[in-house]
């Protein structure tokens, strides 16, 4: 591949392993000695995120778009690929993750569907794509993959959601009921057709100031780490917790962005102070397969150290596209 052409789909490349790192290594899910899942886990994640990313940007769509979609993902993950939407005891982990707030006529615990969706709807999905934009920010709203690469990252995405739940059904014997994949298809049908009939155009910028990045990238990290501590035990109180973080987030953000001094600066401050939730967390959450001996901890701080890195090298970069003419 020529020198140029690697550079046009660097970002692509990045935003497939930068996903999963995200997603399963930096919160701690799993252990660094397990990082040759990321086999798997890249075209799964990293092949999801590029797919909602493009289809987004070739359509001249932002971020609700994105958002949306991200849900879609995280329904489609959870539902059909691992099933731990529906399954008691996934991959026979004695998690116990639908025991809180459980409602017998759909088979599911409303806490572990709102936590879960919410992990893939913001982090997995969301914050990756708003991370590796910021590190081409002058490229952050158009399309990095041409058509050989959609059909490749297409057909790997497929390939790992075929593996991944023939893996789960295999060790968890384990299949959701009829109408619990009915409803399920339902939701991520109407969350796609509804992201595309988002206006393709960003609606008029208001007048109005906005935080400044650091505020924002602390209120970020403070909404974060609430999500991720509060207790499955408390139940439905914690499905009130979940649901009250989630509506004052995306109403701020909603608000805030549509105003004139809203930038590529507090979008990568709102996706790092998300980011760095998880870092932090990673250190005192149990992984959910392995131990949390040394060698995890150590991986912590890898991967913890990798995202401050990146943070640095992107703040470096937006502001440069923000403010081309600062000294």
């Amino acid at each position: 591949m020529s020198s140029p052409g690697l550079r046009r789909v660097a970002p692509a490349i990045g935003l497939f392993f930068v996903a999963p790192l995200l997603a399963e290594f930096l919160l701690g899910d799993l252990p660094i000695k397990l990082l040759g899942v990321i086999i798997i886990l890249a075209p799964l994640y990293g092949g999801g995120a590029l797919l909602i990313r493009e289809a987004v940007r070739r359509t001249g769509r932002g971020w609700p778009s994105i958002f949306v979609l991200a849900f879609a993902y995280a329904v489609f993950e959870e539902a059909f690929t691992t099933q731990t939407l529906f399954n008691p005891n996934y991959l026979n982990l004695n998690l116990h993750l639908l025991q809180p707030a459980y409602i017998p006529a759909l088979g599911i615990g409303i806490w572990w569907t709102v936590f879960v969706l919410t992990l893939h709807t913001v982090w997995s999905i969301s914050v990756s794509i708003a991370l590796v934009e910021a590190l081409v920010p002058q490229r952050a709203t158009t399309p990095w993959l041409r058509g050989l690469g959609l059909t490749v990252t297409s057909i790997l995405f497929v390939l790992a959601a075929i593996a991944t739940t023939a893996h789960q059904i295999k060790t968890s014997h384990f299949m959701a009921s009829t109408a619990q994949f009915c409803a399920s298809a339902v939701v991520c049908v109407v969350a796609i057709v509804a992201a595309f009939l988002l206006p393709a155009r960003p609606a008029p910028r208001i007048p109005g100031s906005v935080p400044g990045p650091w505020l924002i990238g602390a209120a970020a990290l403070l909404a974060g780490s609430i999500f991720l501590v509060v207790p499955s035990v408390w139940g439905w109180t914690a499905v009130a917790i979940y649901a009250l973080l989630d509506v004052i987030m995306i109403a701020a953000v909603t608000t805030l962005s549509h105003r004139e001094g809203w930038n590529a600066t507090q979008r990568l401050a709102l996706a790092g102070g998300a980011a760095l939730a998880y870092a932090w967390h990673a250190f005192v959450q149990h992984p959910a397969v392995g131990d949390a001996g040394r060698s995890t901890r150590i991986g912590n701080v890898i991967f913890a150290a990798g995202l401050i890195v990146l943070l640095v090298v992107a703040a470096k970069r937006t502001a440069a596209h923000v403010n081309p003419g600062a000294s």
